[in-house]
């Protein structure tokens, strides 16, 4: 009884430490969260700065290249969803997406725990706003390379069957919620402020456990129709991309987005015979 008393009192002082807590944009953070993503808006275009398009070895990054997208929301073609396993469980994984524009170009978005230099991520912390939200802008490369590469996860990557009107919402809604960031912070939280359920809230998607058992994500948008293929284990194996990326890697990086986008329709979308 003494024990659940004293689990009680931590439970409500950590609470009340969330309560009293402001997220801020201005800590040490961690190398690869420590920009503050920028949008800026034009008549018919929109620029995203910085946009991550660091270089990875297995031991770790290898050049750390800044760069800027400028590209009109009318030249979106596809969203692709993509899945990282966290080794160790089926339940949880990393998820992000990545957008194809207009000439076979891809540019991808992240949602971050956003954490400070030599501080490591926790679930558990995550869920008491131990960290900043971060809507981090970055080239497939980087986004994919850091994962099959760097980290050696896995890495799935799926075509999401939606219209093109909602195509662009999403698109819009993740650059508005990036441009507010800029200006007025936000806490991660494990259950309700995670990477999945941040996508989901920008797609009006009805809530589900797989928001936070991030690793049915999947499973789940297969359920809805939003993944095409016969059954899910077919699609879950044509969308597994991890030796293709290893591989690609050493690629030139202006190649890198046509090369995946042709072997992705390769495998999605084959062409008829004859």
């Amino acid at each position: 009884m003494r024990a659940f008393s004293k689990a009680l009192a931590a439970l409500g002082m950590a609470l009340s430490l969330c309560a009293c807590a402001t997220p801020r944009n201005d800590r040490d953070w961690y190398p690869y969260l420590s920009h503050t993503t920028q949008v800026e808006r034009a008549a018919e275009s929109v620029t995203v700065r910085p946009v991550i398009d660091w270089s990875y070895a297995a031991e770790g990054p290898t050049e750390e290249r800044l760069t800027e997208a400028r590209f009109s929301v009318a030249d979106l073609r596809n969203v692709w969803f993509v899945l990282e396993p966290q080794p160790g469980s089926q339940l949880t994984a990393h998820t992000f997406l990545l957008f194809e524009l207009a000439d076979d170009r891809l540019i991808g978005i992240t949602i971050e725990a956003r954490r400070e230099r030599d501080e490591d991520y926790s679930a558990v912390r995550g869920a008491f706003n131990a960290y900043e939200l971060a809507y981090m802008w970055a080239s497939a490369r980087d986004l994919l390379t850091r994962r099959a590469v760097f980290l050696q996860h896995e890495t799935f990557i799926y075509p999401i069957m939606i219209s093109d009107a909602q195509k662009r919402t999403l698109l819009t809604r993740l650059l508005a919620r990036t441009e507010e960031l800029e200006t007025r912070p936000r806490f991660y939280n494990t259950l309700t402020s995670n990477c999945t359920n941040e996508l989901a809230k920008a797609t009006d998607l009805r809530w589900h456990s797989s928001f936070i058992l991030t690793g049915t994500a999947d499973d789940h948008l297969f359920r809805l129709g939003l993944i095409p293929g016969a059954t899910f284990e077919e699609a879950h194996q044509r969308s597994d991309m991890t030796a293709f990326v290893k591989e690609m890697n050493f690629a030139p990086r202006e190649t890198f987005d046509a090369a995946l986008l042709a072997e992705l329709r390769r495998r999605f979308y084959p062409s008829p015979p004859g």
